[in-house]
């Protein structure tokens, strides 16, 4: 079985793509040597120089320790957006990709 490993094991537990306009965020769980898993989150941008097209990407890395950090700063800083919308400070985002759901990355 070749998995694109030299020692054999599968590095790649999950992934998910999900498109929204002009970017793509890749959101994968991985596992290293000693199977501890972290979380790698990609966002790529398509973009035209001179006619040719490159995808431009930034990649974080997210480990096991952090993960419930993480997960309560991205939880306070979406409330907080919800907090202002909700009060008319700044308006409602016009988007298909404005619902996004948070839960199924849990």
């Amino acid at each position: 079985m070749d998995d694109g490993n030299k020692d054999g094991r599968k590095d790649e537990v999950y992934s998910k793509r999900i498109r929204a306009g002009k970017r793509t965020y890749f959101f994968d769980v991985k596992s290293t040597k000693n199977e501890d898993l972290y979380i790698t989150i990609t966002e790529s941008k398509k973009s035209t120089y001179n006619g040719r097209a490159s995808f431009e990407k930034h990649k974080i890395f997210l480990y096991k320790e952090d993960f419930g950090k993480f997960k309560e700063g991205l939880e306070d800083a979406l409330a907080k957006i919800k907090q202002l919308i909700d009060s008319g400070e700044y308006p409602e985002i016009e988007s298909e990709y404005s619902d996004v759901n948070f839960d199924e990355f849990e």
